[in-house]
């Protein structure tokens, strides 16, 4: 074993470190993305996209029923509700992207201009959403969570996956 490899498994006590961590990755595949869009191809490599959008869905998930409920219960009822709002935005944003990835897929550049203006938008509105959430709520799922909570969460990190057809409270408002 090589004892010089990091750690990436995250346990109790780095459960804020993971959760910012996959925010992290996340943005990076839609930048990624959208540096691509300019490129002179006749087709959009949607799949660094797809794959961010997925990430951030599983992510909402593992928020809104892993991370949130002990967390609103302990008394942070109104920094959550926030969150909760801010995921339907970034979810309503997610599927109009969805659907200009489609057309954007044809290689007109109108429609590269738009998603790329959309990818730029959920980018902004990840930037404020995660600016309030991690110096605000990951900082508790450290401290706040029981021991099964915190279990349970760590495992949904490493191998957890949104359950077919879920969608975040905030979606339809």
């Amino acid at each position: 074993m090589d004892t010089d490899a990091p750690d990436t498994t995250p346990d109790a006590r780095r459960l804020a470190e993971a959760l910012t961590r996959e925010h992290r990755d996340i943005d990076g595949g839609i930048e990624e993305f959208v540096e691509h869009l300019n490129d002179d191809a006749d087709t959009v490599p949607a799949k660094p996209l797809l794959t961010a959008m997925r990430g951030l869905r599983r992510h909402i998930y593992l928020e809104e029923t892993i991370l949130f409920p002990p967390l609103e219960a302990a008394g942070m009822m109104m920094p959550i509700q926030v969150m909760l709002r801010e995921h339907g935005q970034l979810w309503r944003a997610m599927d109009s992207l969805t659907a200009l990835v489609v057309d954007a897929s044809a290689g007109e550049q109108d429609a590269r201009d738009r998603l790329g203006d959309a990818c730029r938008d959920l980018l902004s509105l990840l930037d404020r959403h995660n600016s309030k959430e991690e110096p605000i709520i990951y900082p508790r799922a450290d401290t706040e969570l029981d021991p099964e909570a915190s279990a349970e969460l760590a495992r949904f990190l490493r191998t957890g996956r949104t359950p077919e057809g879920w969608v975040c409270k905030g979606a339809a408002a």
